[in-house]
């Protein structure tokens, strides 16, 4: 469990070297701890290390050890695909969202916030390389969804989030990652909008993230080692 401590100032370390060989603003880009699969006891070390930011996959393993730590100023983002039937599992439990690629599970989100709650984070995924095997609404498409979600009053549109297909080159990774911002942009211009978040990055590929705009980058292994 020692590791984990250590882990996470290794990985924070690479953030902030990064911040400044890209030129970004010192301590800007979120660390995004993926602790799906991990016990709670590698959760509460990070917690101890003074990481606040965790994401999970799968709802009912979350909500168990949500409810186990107890912790108000813990951030909880969903980064899993999301079934019609868990909404309000995820809705009750999370600050952020970022998954949602369809319209009939934003508007489930944005139904079943509940009145005492504050609105909802969420982060549209898009299949930025086009995989037929992935997650995620396409390019062409992304427009006609975000003019679908934004009247939602119980959502708070704050961004994109991609997983783009596996590249060893620096210069595909980044390829990918620009794509993504550019349309963050221009999706900002078309309908006088002010998202502010870029989810992409992960272990092997957060430096290229970050040069090309991620704001927040959601790393696991090189937290908590291989998964079990």
């Amino acid at each position: 469990m020692l590791d984990v401590a250590n882990n996470l100032k290794t990985v924070t370390k690479r953030i902030r070297l990064a911040e400044a060989e890209f030129g970004r603003t010192a301590n800007t880009v979120k660390l995004l701890a993926v602790s799906k699969t991990r016990p709670v006891g590698d959760i509460r070390v990070a917690i101890a290390a003074g990481q606040r930011c965790f994401g999970e996959s799968y709802v009912q393993e979350a909500v168990d050890k949500i409810h186990q730590i107890e912790s108000t100023d813990i951030e909880w983002h969903f980064i899993g695909p999301i079934q019609s039937n868990k909404t309000r599992l995820i809705t009750t439990h999370f600050s952020w969202v970022h998954g949602v690629d369809r319209v009939k599970i934003a508007q489930r989100l944005n139904d079943q916030r509940g009145p005492h709650q504050t609105a909802l984070n969420i982060c549209l995924q898009v299949n930025v390389s086009d995989e037929k095997t992935k997650s995620g609404v396409s390019l062409e498409a992304l427009p006609g969804l975000v003019e679908a979600i934004l009247p939602l009053p119980n959502l708070v549109l704050r961004g994109l989030m991609a997983i783009p297909a596996k590249s060893r080159l620096v210069s595909e990774q980044r390829s990918a990652f620009g794509k993504l911002r550019e349309r963050l942009h221009a999706l900002n211009r078309q309908f006088s909008i002010n998202m502010d978040t870029l989810s992409m990055g992960m272990s092997n590929d957060l430096e290229a993230a970050i040069a090309e705009g991620a704001t927040i980058v959601r790393v696991g292994s090189d937290i908590f080692g291989a998964r079990r």
